[in-house]
C-alpha cells in the first residue's frame, strides 16, 4: 500500500505554532523556496518509487504573504476600533452644526449648512493633522515590533522568505490601511452630509460651481491626495518599528515624532525647513477645490513622500537585515 502524501520532515523542523499573524493555512501553504523546511514531497506507487519535490513560485508566495497580512490586520478588532474612530469626525460635525444651527468654525464649516457635501472636506480637514496621523502610527509602529514581541517574526523568517519582501508586505499593508482610513473618513462625510442637509452644485474656492458627481469626484481626489500625503509618515513609523521589540514604544516615538514635526512646520523661524517636513503638503489638497485644478501642491507632495518612501524604506531594510530575530 503505497503511503499517503506528506511534508518532508526535517529532524531540526521547528514546530509551527499557529498564531493570528502567523495562521496555520498560511504556514501549511506557502512555500518558501527550496528549502527542508518548506517542500512537499510526494511518494506515489511502491515505497521505492522516486521522490517528487516541488515549491510554490516565488510571486505566488509573496500573493500569499500580502494577502496574509492583509486579512490579519483588516480582522483584528484594534483597526475597525479606529476606522469607526474616524468615521465618528465628520459624524460629530455634522451633528453639532445640525443641533446649533451655527456654521462658525474653520474652513467648509461655514457651508455645511448650506450643502452636506462639505461635511465631507471639513471631516478630512480636521482629521489629517492629528487623526489620521495617529491611527497610521499605531499600525505602522506595530508592524515589525508587534511581531517581534508575540514571537511570530522568527517563524515568518525561519525560512527563506526575504526580510525585504516582509519589509514591503508590511508597507503594503500599512498603505492600504492609509487608503481605507481616508476613504472612511470622506465616506461617512458625504453619507451623514445626505442625510443631515441639502445636496447641490458645490461653489469651489475659485468661485466656480460644479455639479454633485463632478463635488463627488474631487472628494475622491482629495482623498487620495491625503492618502499620499501619509505614506512618508508611514515609511518613519515602519523605520522605527524595526528599532525595538516594543511595540507601544514605537507606536509612542511614531507619534510623538508626527507631532514635533507639525509643531516644526508651523515655527517661523524655522521656515527653510519646512518645505523638507513630510506634514508640510498635509494641508494644501485646497488647490484640488479650484477650477481648474491646480496640480503643483499635489506633485510637490508626491515627490516629498517618495523621498521619505526612498530614505526610510532603505533605514529600514539596513536596520532590519541585521536585526537578531532570535533573541
Amino acid at each position: 500500500m503505497a503511503p499517503r502524501n506528506r511534508r518532508w520532515s526535517h529532524p531540526l523542523e521547528p514546530r509551527w505554532i499557529p498564531t493570528p499573524s502567523c495562521p496555520r493555512w498560511w504556514l501549511r501553504e506557502c512555500a518558501f523556496g527550496p528549502s527542508p523546511w518548506n517542500v512537499r514531497v510526494s511518494r506515489t506507487g511502491s515505497s521505492h518509487s522516486p521522490v517528487r519535490v516541488s515549491t510554490l513560485p516565488s510571486s505566488r508566495v509573496g500573493l500569499a504573504l500580502l494577502a496574509s497580512e492583509i486579512t490579519v490586520l483588516f480582522r483584528r478588532k484594534r483597526t475597525w476600533a479606529m476606522l469607526l474612530a474616524l468615521a465618528a469626525v465628520p459624524v460629530l460635525v455634522a451633528v453639532a452644526v445640525k443641533i446649533t444651527g451655527s456654521g462658525r468654525g474653520p474652513a467648509f464649516i461655514s457651508d455645511i449648512s448650506e450643502n452636506g457635501l462639505f461635511v465631507t472636506f471639513a471631516g478630512l480637514l480636521l482629521a489629517v493633522p492629528l487623526f489620521l496621523p495617529l491611527t497610521v502610527g499605531v499600525v505602522s509602529g506595530d508592524a515589525i515590533a508587534g511581531e517581534a514581541s508575540t514571537g511570530t517574526l522568527r517563524y515568518l523568517l525561519v525560512a527563506p522568505a526575504g526580510r525585504i519582501r516582509l519589509l514591503i508586505v508590511k508597507y503594503i499593508g500599512i498603505a492600504l490601511f492609509c487608503l481605507a482610513a481616508t476613504l472612511t473618513v470622506a465616506v461617512a462625510g458625504a453619507l451623514i452630509g445626505a442625510a443631515l442637509f441639502p445636496i447641490g452644485p458645490t461653489t469651489l474656492l475659485s468661485g466656480d460651481t460644479v455639479g454633485v458627481s463632478e463635488a463627488l469626484g474631487r472628494a475622491l481626489l482629495i482623498a487620495l491626495y491625503v492618502t499620499v500625503s501619509l505614506l512618508g509618515f508611514a515609511a518613519v513609523g515602519l523605520f522605527i518599528s524595526t528599532l525595538t521589540d516594543v511595540p507601544v514604544g514605537a507606536m509612542a516615538a511614531t507619534v510623538v515624532l508626527d507631532v514635533a514635526v507639525q509643531i516644526a512646520d508651523s515655527l517661523p523661524q524655522l521656515d527653510w525647513l519646512h518645505p523638507f517636513l513630510f506634514s508640510h503638503y498635509w494641508l494644501s489638497f485646497g488647490d484640488l477645490l479650484r477650477q481648474p485644478i491646480a496640480w503643483d501642491s499635489f506633485a510637490s507632495n508626491a515627490v516629498l513622500q517618495a523621498g521619505y518612501i526612498v530614505v526610510f524604506g532603505g533605514l529600514a531594510y539596513v536596520r532590519f537585515s541585521r536585526k537578531d530575530i532570535l533573541s
